[in-house]
């Protein structure tokens, strides 16, 4: 998941440089069909600063110009959604009330409910499901129960579910809601979502169920949770190699989350993005590459022994590396 963040100073010290007000078409018409100023359609990026921001205000001169309810904004997505992110109930009623559908979807999948329901935001999910927001999706998609369990709202959680969630739903890779519980070690909610009734037999894609991630990521109270006695006893005795290695999601570099920020900027002002992308790949592949040394195992190590019958005092002992041709020779 992401968190909106403002642009960093760089961002508009980079882009003064390179960036310049542009004439819009859009602005214009309405200026000549109102009679009124020309009002700027904003950029995603600007629209969805603006709207983190609360600027009420500033939602209905843009859509008293013509922008449409839905418009999305960068990473968030809609209006109405970006209200859910920040538990901004005026700002939902605004985009609601011209026309905004609530059930409309950004460019990750994700609803204003599951924002909502992500950030723990209680009276916004309530709101939202006043509104006709669906709390059902179709097969293999996130839902916001998925979201809320992940996060630890327990509350928005038996909101969802006392609304019909579906307490078995998967996500995109086949994960069960239980199997977002036994990620984060959510002990207590792992144990209400067994006394609600979540299928502790289903398994994603990978052919991992909410056992095997108990067992994976060292939960074992959760582990004794999802199993019977029989099956605990049979994968406790199991190595910890076979749950194989652990990982977590590690936060984009500084320096990578800058670039990336200012190609958002020349983005949304239609400028050529060829040497940022090019500045971008290359900053990935170096951190590629160093995530692939620290991963590496060490060189294999070989000891070899020569010695002569004739003379063993001329015995000679070196060690060879592989796969590097480095080479320790001790005599």
């Amino acid at each position: 998941m992401y968190h909106p963040q403002h642009r960093l100073r760089l961002v508009a010290l980079l882009a003064g440089f390179f960036l310049f007000p542009a004439a819009v078409p859009w602005a214009v018409a309405q200026a000549s069909n109102t009679g009124r100023p020309a009002v700027s359609h904003p950029d995603p990026v600007r629209f969805r600063q603006q709207m983190e921001y609360g600027l009420i205000d500033q939602a209905k001169e843009w859509l008293d110009a013509g922008l449409p309810p839905d418009y999305q904004g960068d990473r968030i997505g809609t209006g109405l959604m970006i209200g859910a992110w920040e538990g901004n109930i005026p700002l939902m009623e605004v985009f609601l009330q011209r026309g905004a559908d609530i059930n409309q979807v950004n460019g990750l999948g994700e609803t204003a409910l599951m924002h909502a329901a992500w950030k723990g935001h209680r009276e916004a999910v309530k709101w939202l499901l006043a509104r006709g927001a669906r709390v059902e999706r179709p097969t293999l998609q996130w839902t916001a129960l998925h979201y809320a369990v992940f996060a630890g709202h327990s509350e928005i959680a038996e909101l969802l579910l006392d609304r019909g969630a579906d307490i078995n739903a998967r996500s995109p890779n086949g994960s069960s809601v239980l199997m977002m519980a036994v990620y984060e070690a959510k002990e207590d909610l792992a144990r209400w979502l067994l006394a609600r009734g979540a299928d502790t037999r289903i398994r994603n894609e990978n052919g991992d169920g909410a056992l095997d991630w108990a067992m994976k990521f060292n939960h074992t109270n959760i582990a004794r949770m999802v199993s019977t006695q029989e099956e605990f006893r049979a994968v406790a005795s199991r190595p910890k190699t076979d749950w194989g290695e652990v990982r977590r999601s590690a936060p984009m570099p500084k320096d990578l989350a800058e670039l990336v920020s200012i190609r958002e900027t020349l983005a949304s002002r239609g400028l050529q993005l060829d040497k940022m992308d090019r500045r971008i790949a290359a900053l990935r592949a170096k951190y590629a590459r160093e995530s692939l040394k620290r991963d590496a195992p060490p060189p294999a190590a070989v000891l070899e022994i020569s010695a002569e019958r004739a003379a063993p005092e001329r015995q000679k002992t070196r060690i060879l590396m592989e796969p590097s041709t480095r080479r320790q020779t001790a005599r």
